[in-house]
């Protein structure tokens, strides 16, 4: 499997943690309390309706109004779940009232939102009335509903452009509003919202939750990006946090350790030098493979134009009705103004299941993915038809971006588990040339080792013995919060 360890201590608490908080949310007390909340809110009886819906990071209580029949869903972070929960909660909220109000994306709509003193964030949100995603209509059948979803393999050919296109409607839809700067929408006054706040994504909550990296190495509260690039060196900084900070199961010899630590340095590098934000696009001119076969479309502005994205849009979160109709999209948590350059790439979600968890390997996951590539590629022309004049367009990026690799270096610098397959089978390459052949994976970081600067070879050893060591005690650390960020900013060189 392509998907690197999560550090196994931080998972088992991380277990432990989501079962007590499942008997938390499902206490008749905390039931009673929502109930009371809803009826204060709304000033009339109301009525918790089982059963509840839970999801990863978040439980919803579906409430019956009585006299008007009225049916909301409040929904609330778990317990012990979520980073910054209120901070996110909020962030969420407007991002649904934004969508709704400016975009033809049907959203259900967000009638209150909050921090209370009693229960926390909320949000109390329209029930649509159906528990189903649109991954229910395009999965394999599954004996155990635990497993991951993948997409079906007999599925139709026209069932399958036609579910595509809904989602390419929703994915046309929002990629039309533009942001002056990378960050989080806040409603700054009623029905008036502003890029104000830093992205929280779902790969910084995996982080905390799965390798205990410290959430003090974050960006700050209130910080927002002005450009593509300085986001692009943000999320390296954060791939360099996951090798340093994450003390259990990380690197499994010297080797390992140097491999990993080349390739986040050379990632980096590029980000600092505003090289990544051009890869695979016509003003690549430093990669090797934009050489050999010169990209067409243009990149876009790198500051001013950035685009909504969402780590968790994806067709569970489309919610549609038996005719397989779609109702609205839900779940807006890990939503921010993003580059564009994210949503140029094609969808990682056409097979359901992302390539580092795929059972038959990374290799068929993206020969499976280029066959249906083609067919949401094809739904995505339908669709784009029926688009305004005028409107952003996605089709003729999304080609490009899969043919030169971009989609590869986007999904690498989100995802911190992902990395450093992604890095060294699809990327490497691509950036610097071809490397000698048959080399083990754990030993390529001789390959690239002379691409170092002075002080970046200087920290490698160090960071070898430091990670051996700390292999040696099975344990969870708890950093202090100017501790961890001194560590991490040795590791950092501009």
């Amino acid at each position: 499997m392509a998907r690197q360890d999560s550090d196994n201590l931080a998972w088992d608490r991380s277990d432990e943690l989501w079962e007590k908080a499942m008997k938390q949310v499902r206490l008749s007390s905390t039931c009673r309390r929502i109930e009371s909340f809803a009826q204060r809110t709304f000033g009339k009886p109301a009525s918790l309706v089982t059963p509840l819906i839970i999801g990863g990071f978040n439980v919803l209580y579906p409430i019956r109004i009585k006299s008007s029949m009225e049916k909301v869903l409040i929904r609330l972070p778990c317990p012990d779940q979520a980073v910054f929960p209120e901070e996110k909660t909020l962030a969420e909220a407007a991002t649904a009232a934004y969508i709704s109000k400016y975009t033809q994306l049907p959203v259900p709509e967000v009638l209150y939102h909050g921090v209370d003193s009693e229960i926390g964030p909320y949000m109390i949100i329209e029930d649509l009335g159906s528990r189903r995603g649109m991954s229910s209509a395009l999965e394999a059948p599954r004996d155990d509903l635990n497993d991951t979803p993948v997409l079906n393999p007999s599925i139709s050919g026209p069932k399958l452009k036609k579910l595509y296109m809904m989602m390419a409607r929703c994915v046309l839809q929002l990629a039309q509003p533009t942001f002056p700067r990378i960050g989080a929408l806040i409603e700054t006054r009623p029905g008036c919202y502003q890029i104000q706040e830093r992205p929280i994504t779902l790969n910084m909550t995996n982080m905390v939750q799965l390798s205990n990296v410290p959430a003090s190495i974050f960006p700050s509260k209130g910080t927002t990006f002005r450009n593509a690039d300085d986001w692009y060196v943000a999320l390296a900084d954060l791939q360099m946090a996951t090798l340093l900070f994450q003390h259990n199961d990380m690197v499994t010899s010297e080797d390992d350790c140097r491999t990993k630590y080349v390739a986040r340095q050379l990632f980096r590098r590029l980000a600092k030098q505003g090289r990544l934000s051009k890869f695979g696009f016509a003003e690549d001119d430093w990669s090797i493979c934009s050489k050999q076969d010169r990209p067409t479309m243009s990149a876009p502005d790198s500051s001013g134009s950035f685009r909504l994205w969402c780590d968790d849009f994806r067709p569970a979160n489309v919610i549609i009705d038996e005719n397989d109709q779609v109702l609205g999209v839900i779940d807006w948590e890990f939503s921010y103004a993003g580059p564009a350059q994210f949503s140029l790439d094609p969808p990682w979600w056409l097979l359901l299941d992302v390539p580092e968890m795929w059972d038959t390997g990374i290799d068929d996951w993206a020969c499976v993915y280029e066959r249906r590539l083609e067919t949401w590629l094809s739904a995505m022309d339908e669709a784009e038809k029926e688009m305004e004049p005028g409107s952003m367009m996605l089709s003729a990026y999304m080609r490009e971006s899969w043919a030169t690799g971009r989609f590869w270096l986007n999904y690498a610098a989100r995802k911190s588990w992902a990395f450093d397959t992604v890095y060294w089978k699809y990327l490497d390459e691509r950036f610097f040339g071809q490397r000698q052949a048959n080399i083990p994976m754990e030993e390529l970081w001789k390959t690239r080792m002379s691409l170092l600067c002075e002080k970046e070879r200087a920290a490698m050893e160090p960071l070898v013995q430091m990670k051996l060591e700390e292999s040696r005690e099975r344990c969870l650390v708890e950093w202090d919060d100017e501790e961890a960020r001194r560590r991490l900013a040795s590791f950092l060189f501009d």
